[in-house]
């Protein structure tokens, strides 16, 4: 894939990875770090999977909105996404995988055009592209 990159920005992780700290190099993403209880640890801090689903999510929003109005298709004010990531045990290496489902709500919007745009945005977010092949997705619009 070519990429004309316009931003790029890096992070820092330091201490034990997912039992760590992380942080943005501008500074405006500073974060312990702590393994949800499901993987043994407290749940009391951030963790990778709700960064991935909360960039996800907005990435996806984004490129929903661009693929509707490139459409000419209008999309509610009030329209969301919402990424569930989930992490488990890899059953073909043993190791670890990631899933992420997908949520869109168009409220008012026509059921077969929300799920036409869904797709379409599935189809160009960079998040999408980027895990296409590597996770199992599921995309759902309800209107």
């Amino acid at each position: 894939m070519s990429v004309e990159v316009a931003y790029r920005v890096s992070s820092t992780a330091t201490g034990g990875g997912r039992d760590g700290h992380v942080e943005s190099g501008p500074g405006r993403v500073k974060l312990d770090l702590q393994p949800p209880v499901e993987l043994g640890g407290s749940g009391r801090g951030a963790n990778p999977e709700e960064l991935f689903s909360a960039g996800y999510a907005a990435c996806f929003l984004g490129a929903l909105r661009l693929v509707a109005k490139n459409a000419g298709v209008a999309i509610p004010d009030d329209a969301t996404v919402t990424v569930t990531a989930g992490i488990g045990k890899d059953l073909v290496d043993n190791g670890f995988g990631l899933v992420a489902d997908i949520a869109v709500s168009l409220p008012g919007m026509n059921q077969a055009k929300a799920d036409e745009i869904a797709q379409a945005a599935h189809g160009f977010c960079p998040y999408s592209k980027a895990t296409k092949g590597n996770i199992a997705h599921t995309v759902t619009a309800t209107v």
